[in-house]
């Protein structure tokens, strides 16, 4: 059977702009152009790793994500001793392509598809009949399952034909295609791969505004007042967060074929790309609080400030005032 890897890492633009793409191979026409990513092909190869030969197609996203698709043939993928071959294979391919500063930071998403042209007597018993086989290979486990476990991770199931079938988990898929039309489903599998760690990066640059917030305003008293230089960089870094969240937002306003559609309904489930996009928009409206808060005080200490000079200038003209008056009562020798 042949695996498809995919693997996804943060990955500015280089400075060089090839023509842009549009997502092709959706199953049925989509009543709208169904996603708007910014996609552009960086290379097509086939390179030699742990003796199989994969081949590798490297894209860009939005000039901000590198996605890898990797396919390769494993005889028995439901093997032990073929997991820990397949383990040595995406572990090789992680070395090769994913920057090491991703590696040792986690910022990266893998996940693994098995692609099935022949499933019989049809595709959901084909699966049942596997199930256990199926949920290590998904899970990338030698472990054990219990029965709850093995239906939790099987039952996320759609349906294009009575013979095609999709299956999705947080960490893997499988896909039954007899005539082999596996990339439809593969390009949906690489935008939710895409958009959570796009969630991911947001939820990160949001924590180092946080911490650079806390070492500024609330860290070692010692150091000089934050300056008006300093608000409005935190004040740009926010408005940049903002726009980058909308723009992960609008850029699947979507899918107008109803098993595209479905299929990515799933795909946002099993991901749990809600869960990620509610939790940062309570993190994006805590952060503008505490920006407004900051602002607030900002204001407050330079109006004390300027009340203070005020003061300071008012007391400087009345001591010119008495001076004047003693002068002219003989009080004080011109």
């Amino acid at each position: 059977m042949e695996i498809c890897y995919l693997i996804a890492f943060p990955d500015a633009d280089d400075g060089k702009a090839p023509p842009l793409e549009q997502f092709k191979g959706l199953k049925d026409a989509p009543y709208f152009q169904p996603i708007d990513i910014d996609l552009i092909s960086l290379s097509e190869e086939t390179v030699l790793i742990e003796g199989h030969a994969v081949q590798v197609i490297r894209q860009r996203y939005d000039w901000r994500v590198q996605m890898i698709e990797c396919r390769f043939i494993l005889k028995d993928p439901f093997a032990a001793s073929v997991l820990q071959e397949r383990a040595k294979i995406e572990s090789a391919l992680q070395s090769k392509y994913i920057p090491t500063q991703y590696r040792q930071s986690g910022l990266y998403e893998e996940y693994s598809i098995l692609l099935v042209k022949e499933a019989k007597p049809s595709p959901d018993k084909w699966i049942d009949k596997n199930s256990l086989a199926l949920t290590k290979f998904i899970r990338s486990q030698r472990e054990v399952f219990d029965t709850s476990e093995i239906e939790e991770i099987l039952i996320s199931r759609t349906h294009y034909s009575a013979s095609e079938l999709t299956l999705v988990d947080w960490e893997g898929a499988v896909i039954i295609a007899p005539n082999e039309d596996y990339q439809s489903d593969i390009a949906l599998l690489k935008i939710g791969n895409y958009q959570l760690l796009r969630y991911r990066m947001l939820d990160e640059s949001i924590e180092t505004m946080l911490d650079k917030i806390s070492a500024t305003f609330f860290e070692n008293k010692r150091r000089p007042r934050p300056t008006r230089g300093v608000i409005r960089q935190i004040a740009e870094h926010k408005l940049e967060v903002m726009i980058d969240f909308e723009r992960a937002e609008q850029n699947l306003l979507l899918i107008g074929d109803w098993y595209t559609a479905k299929l990515y309904e799933a795909i946002q489930s099993e991901l749990y790309l809600k869960d990620w996009k509610e939790n940062l928009k309570n993190k994006l409206d805590n952060l503008e609080g505490i920006v407004e808060t900051i602002k607030d005080n900002f204001s407050l200490s330079l109006e004390t400030v300027w009340a203070r000079i005020e003061m300071f200038a008012w007391a400087l003209m009345l001591i010119g005032y008495l001076y004047l008056t003693f002068v002219d009562l003989g009080l004080i020798n011109k």
